[in-house]
């Protein structure tokens, strides 16, 4: 079961208020935060189509979420994930690995655990977008469904 890593990509102007609720829901509330969930989820679908012009996602692949749970994870009171952490409090053998194995398997959602912040506050990309963040991914911009290449973009905003 694949896992989403959906990224903000546009402001907070002139967003139409279905659109910004949908925003909401999916817990993006500013530009560049970031947010994980598993593919199956009921309603996500729908969620990310009615999003699409403000947001962009993808399959994300373990080393990328490894790699963004250490650099950006944050536990409630903003302190890092740390392996220590996650081990101790939520009782996850293997640390930060254990836990990206555990999200890529369906065995627990991110979103819900309750001692860690659901979403990760991204930098923007090193190096800029590549095209322009008003049309879509196919369509040389930014914005939609990208697949794999959401572990590049990720990669420039850690």
């Amino acid at each position: 079961m694949p896992l989403y890593a959906i990224v903000r990509i546009r402001g907070r102007v002139d967003v139409p208020p279905d659109v910004e609720y949908t925003l909401k829901l999916l817990r993006l509330h500013k530009k560049f935060h970031a947010t994980i969930y598993p593919s199956n989820l009921p309603g996500l679908k729908g969620m990310l189509q009615k999003a699409k012009d403000w947001i962009t996602w993808g399959e994300v692949d373990r080393e990328t979420l490894i790699e963004l749970l250490k650099r950006r994870g944050r536990v409630i009171g903003d302190k890092p994930l740390t392996d220590e952490y996650v081990e101790k409090v939520l009782r996850i053998p293997g640390g930060i690995g254990g836990l990206a194995e555990a999200l890529l398997q369906g065995k627990t959602m991110y979103h819900k655990l309750s001692s860690v912040k659901p979403i990760f506050r991204l930098h923007p990309p090193r190096g800029g977008f590549k095209y322009s963040t008003k049309r879509p991914y196919n369509d040389h911009g930014e914005l939609g469904y990208r697949g794999k290449a959401i572990n590049e973009l990720i990669k420039k905003m850690l």
